[in-house]
């Protein structure tokens, strides 16, 4: 295999984005302000303590923002009044936050109350793991407003792991988080638990004095709305946690959990040379299957342009392909997966008939698990689906593929996992009620967790999240989708992020199926560091 892999996370192809730290040099803002940036102020803390003065503070005196500390369920800091901005900088990401050491006083505010506070002659050092102003007292604290609204903020524990300090003392939501492990039925909230999103564990931090701190009955799915806070681990490195302000920051979802006995985990969209017949998708198996028994089908889109019905959007949803005109490519097309078995933790394989893993004249992939195969190019789908030299779009338009549970898919069938790539072309609309429908899985919510609003296409609401097209064309990518499936919660641990690994003929079914070795060059040729990549797998491999 060629030695080039490129890698993405999810690509967030519109407006869905998590408040954090797209930037690092300090706004000029024109005319000196009285105040300074929260966004500003962290960055005046170089490691060590300093005193805040107009010359370092760029001629301001104070800050401003609204506090999201609450002190009624008794699990913040101590005398630690939080604070964060009341809006971003300008268009910038710049939502930050900081602490102000104020001791008792700190109870009298509440979240949404609008302060000012002069911190000039304050001192800025980090205390007890938190970066925080002290030498403060409530005479420098001015409140303005009360019952400010403070927008949900939603962040994976990914990124708060991966930059602490740029969310230290602001309020998160830690979405769609269960506990790992699950919790038990007399298990408290008391102490440090584990708490997974679909992209980490983070810790949830309750003090044993905490008002709720012996609650019992925890949520095996819900939204944890907390402040971030740090501490120091033995490496001298910042440790985040999440702490809950009171039960109400606790917000119960589904305690239900939806298991998807397949799992999507790879794709070959873009073969090198002519994708006629070669194209196929790759599948993860989450626990024993007889096709024979129990039947589901595999449905991909296609939504190039020239892709039959056109110019209309998918009235019959994943079942469009039903409606295309004879001697055109059907936007939908169908795979029925009734024969074979696969065993629990086993990859499988949907796609054209040639077996190869890089179109013509490449290493043959036979003797891997096919469960459905033939020449879609000469060929029509099982109850829909039109004979194609593609069945994934490489025109920039949306494409993507699903897996059902069965073989009848229509206008109301509804995946157990599904992927897009791109959002391109004329694939939802609100006023039509058209679209394809998707799974609740890691990229995906058929309500949203937050407001509950119903959202169940693609591109509705919040179901924004797609893959990327990888280019140049006709290279030959291998799209790895690495993620953690927990089969016992039946939940994703680790979402799936996307590596495209460039194959060539000789590859072999290690490529597309082992983990894939990253290697990183300086500008001289020398390695400085080398990454494993790993599959799609399931938590009981990992054991």
């Amino acid at each position: 295999m060629k030695k080039k892999i490129v890698s993405y996370l999810m690509i967030i192809i519109a407006a869905y984005t998590w408040t954090g730290c797209k930037r690092d040099n300090t706004y000029e803002g024109g005319t000196t302000s009285a105040y300074i940036s929260n966004f500003d102020l962290r960055k005046i803390y170089k490691g060590n303590e300093v005193s805040l003065n107009t010359g370092n503070m760029k001629g301001a005196t104070s800050i401003k923002g609204v506090v999201v500390s609450d002190h009624s369920g008794l699990n913040m800091p101590a005398g630690v009044l939080a604070i964060q901005n009341v809006r971003h900088i300008g268009a910038i990401d710049s939502l930050r936050g900081i602490a102000i050491a104020l001791g008792p006083d700190a109870a009298n505010y509440i979240p949404g109350d609008s302060v000012l506070v002069k911190i000039e002659g304050g001192v800025l050092k980090r205390q007890n793991g938190i970066l925080q102003i002290t030498g403060l007292s409530a005479g420098n604290v001015t409140k303005v407003a009360t019952g400010v609204p403070i927008p949900v903020n939603r962040v994976p524990s990914s990124a708060i792991l991966a930059k602490p300090s740029d969310y230290e003392s602001t309020l998160v939501a830690i979405v769609k988080a269960g506990f790992d492990p699950v919790a038990q039925p007399t298990d408290t909230y008391k102490g440090d638990k584990s708490i997974n999103d679909g992209f980490d564990n983070l810790t949830l931090h309750t003090e044993p004095t905490a008002t709720f701190a012996n609650t019992s009955g925890l949520n095996f799915n819900g939204n944890y709305y907390g402040v971030v806070f740090n501490t120091i681990d033995a490496n001298g490195k910042l440790k985040p946690h999440t702490r809950l302000r009171t039960l109400k920051d606790v917000s119960a979802l589904s305690s239900t959990p939806e298991f998807s006995a397949i799992v999507i985990s790879g794709y070959m969209a873009d073969a090198e040379g002519g994708d006629g017949n070669y194209e196929y998708m790759q599948f993860l198996a989450t626990r024993d299957i007889n096709f024979a028994v129990t039947p589901y089908s595999v449905v991909a889109t296609n939504n190039a342009g020239t892709a039959s019905p056109t110019t209309i959007f998918p009235l019959k949803g994943w079942a469009t392909g039903i409606d295309a005109v004879a001697g055109t490519t059907a936007r939908t097309y169908k795979f029925n997966l009734t024969s074979g078995t696969v065993a629990k933790g086993e990859y499988f394989y949907v796609g054209g008939s040639a077996k190869l893993i890089n179109g013509s004249n490449s290493t043959s992939i036979s003797s891997a698990k096919w469960i459905r195969s033939f020449n879609y190019s000469t060929t029509d789908g099982d109850g829909f689906g039109l004979k194609t030299s593609g069945l994934l779009a490489n025109s920039g338009n949306a494409s993507g593929f699903a897996v059902f549970e069965g073989t009848n898919v229509n206008v109301n069938s509804e995946p157990i996992d599904a992927i897009f790539i791109g959002n391109g072309g004329s694939i939802y609309s609100a006023g039509l009620a058209a679209g394809y429908r998707i799974p609740n899985n890691d990229f995906y919510d058929k309500k949203n967790p937050i407001t509950l609003a119903a959202q169940p296409f693609y591109l509705s609401g919040e179901n924004k999240l797609g893959f990327s097209y990888v280019l140049p064309a006709d290279q030959g990518f291998w799209n790895m989708l690495g993620g953690v499936y927990n089969d016992v919660l039946g939940k994703w641990m680790k979402a799936r992020t996307q590596t495209n690994l460039d194959l060539d003929k000789t590859s072999g079914i290690g490529a597309i199926q082992n983990p894939a070795i990253r290697i990183t060059k300086d500008a001289n040729g020398v390695e400085i560091k080398r990454d494993t990549i790993a599959p799609t797998r399931l938590t009981s491999q990992l054991k």
